[in-house]
């Protein structure tokens, strides 16, 4: 007779570290666009319109980093 064994989640549970790794590189990848994308909108800005919303041009890169 035989015996039927099903595969076992371990494999599964195994790679939760690396999916956690994964995560947190694409996480990193979606934080730095970020920061770019605010960088570069702040830049954009007159120093009239960063004055009105409390910064200067100075604060900008040392806010993002």
């Amino acid at each position: 007779m035989f015996e039927v064994s099903h595969p076992q989640r371990a494999g599964l549970l195994a790679d939760a570290p690396r999916f956690g790794l994964v995560t947190a590189f694409f996480a990193r990848l979606r934080n730095r666009d970020e920061v770019r994308r605010t960088r570069d909108a702040l830049s954009l800005l007159t120093d009239r319109e960063l004055d009105d919303i409390g910064l200067c041009r100075g604060d900008i890169d040392r806010l993002l980093h």
